[in-house]
Formats: C-alpha cells, sequence, structure tokens
C-alpha cells in the first residue's frame, strides 16, 4: 500500500507538470496563430486602466487650448487698454478741440504714406486738420467721410513741412523718407545745429501750428550738396500708431 501510494504521489506530480507544459504549449500555439493579436487584447484589457481614454485626452487638450486662447485675449485687451488710457491722458493736456481717434485701416504697400483713422465728418473732422500722437507730429487729414478720416503721414516721400531747431531757431523744411527717419534742409549755410536737438514746426509753416514737437536731430551733414542737412528721427513713433489724436479747426496757419 505504501508503495502505491508514493506511486501515485509520483503520478500526481508529474502529471500536473504536464498539464502545465500542455497549457504552455496551447498558448504559445494560439500567439502564433493570432500573430499575436490575443496576448495584445488582453494586455490592453489588463493596462486599460493606467492609460486615459482617448476622448478624455482630447477633452484635456481642448481645454488647455480654450485656456491659452483666454488667457491671449486677457493680454490683448490689457495692452490696448494701456494704449488708450495713455491716449487719454496725452489727450487731457491738450486743447477742448482734440479728438481721440484709433487707426482703423494702414497699407502694407503705403506703410509710411497714409493711415485711415475712425473718425469722420459726423465727429467734427475737417480736411487740414492736424493729427498728432504721444512724442509729436504725424500728419494732417487730407480726406474725410462720415466715419473714417485719411492722413496723409509726415514720413511720406512728398511730405514737406516748415521746421525750427528749438534750441538755436535754425529754420529749414523736413522731407518725408518712407522711414522712421526724415531730412531736414536749412535755409542757412551754416546752421547751428546738433545731435539731439529738439525739431519742432516752424511758426511761418503755411500747414501746421507753430511748436508741434517733430523729432531729433541724429545726425549732421553741413556739406551735403547745395544746402547742409540733418537726419531728423521722427518722435511720434509712427512705424506702430494705433490710437492718434485730432485737433479739430486747427487749420488755415500761413
Amino acid at each position: 500500500m505504501s508503495l502505491l501510494k508514493l506511486q501515485g504521489t509520483g503520478w500526481l506530480r508529474h502529471s500536473g507538470k504536464l498539464l502545465l507544459v500542455a497549457v504552455l504549449l496551447a498558448l504559445a500555439w494560439g500567439i502564433r496563430q493570432s500573430h499575436g493579436t490575443a496576448l495584445m487584447e488582453v494586455y490592453g484589457v489588463i493596462a486599460r486602466p493606467f492609460h486615459p481614454q482617448p476622448d478624455v485626452f482630447l477633452e484635456a487638450q481642448l481645454s488647455d487650448r480654450r485656456l491659452q486662447e483666454l488667457t491671449g485675449r486677457v493680454a490683448e485687451l490689457e495692452r490696448q487698454n494701456q494704449q488708450l488710457q495713455a491716449m487719454l491722458g496725452y489727450i487731457d493736456g491738450q486743447s477742448a478741440s482734440t479728438l481721440p481717434a484709433p487707426i482703423v485701416g494702414r497699407s502694407p504697400d503705403e506703410w509710411w504714406k497714409y493711415a485711415i483713422l475712425g473718425r469722420g465728418s459726423l465727429d467734427g473732422v475737417t480736411v487740414d486738420d492736424i493729427v498728432t500722437g504721444i512724442g509729436g507730429l504725424v500728419g494732417r487729414v487730407t480726406q474725410v467721410t462720415p466715419h473714417s478720416s485719411r492722413v496723409l503721414l509726415i514720413s511720406d516721400l512728398n511730405s514737406s513741412i516748415g521746421v525750427t531747431a528749438s534750441r538755436s531757431r535754425a529754420m529749414g523744411y523736413l522731407q518725408g523718407q518712407g522711414s522712421p527717419l526724415a531730412v531736414m534742409k536749412f535755409y542757412e549755410k551754416v546752421p547751428d545745429i546738433k545731435p539731439g536737438d529738439l525739431i519742432v514746426t516752424s511758426s511761418v509753416s503755411r500747414l501746421f501750428p507753430g511748436g508741434l514737437p517733430v523729432g531729433r536731430v541724429k545726425s549732421v551733414n553741413l556739406a551735403s550738396g547745395t544746402v547742409p542737412e540733418a537726419t531728423v528721427e521722427l518722435t511720434a513713433g509712427i512705424e506702430h500708431l494705433e490710437w492718434v489724436a485730432i485737433h479739430l479747426r486747427l487749420k488755415d496757419h500761413e
């Protein structure tokens, strides 16, 4: 009996091993036949709780993008508000007939020539009204519609205005160069002028009232051509203007 029991126990151990081997062989055969599909499905079921669902991941991405968009909008509104507040503060120091106006149109091909303002004849704007910005003279109104107006910029190549050096009172005229720089040509043969001098509109200008800041001398060339010249950097920041001030009824200055 003892021998039979021992033999039975040994058979059970061997049969258990044989069964395990048979299961592994069957599993290997199944993986081979399905090219691993069954195994991947089992892995997917087990791993699914540890990976976010596609819909959840997509929603998280969209929420992040919405937040970025809203943050960008808030930053832009704050920047626009700061610009408007600065312009209103500038206008507070002007006459009662000064009107703030946004720039609503500007052609890339004629960036330095003209700008379209969001104010027109219904706001009291007329041709030859003066336009300034924080820093100095911008130009003058040349065309008006009920809701908009067109401004010829002093940076235009065809712009020419009478100016004076504030320190020495040396006089001449300023010509636009289609850039943030303009050229002042002097009436005197040896003008008293130097870099850093403030240039303002002349009191004898036919288009602008006297004393409006225009720019500062950047360099001087007293031996240029037939008349002395100075390169003047315009101070109104014409290259990035978004708001300006229209000076109503400031015209017919002879």
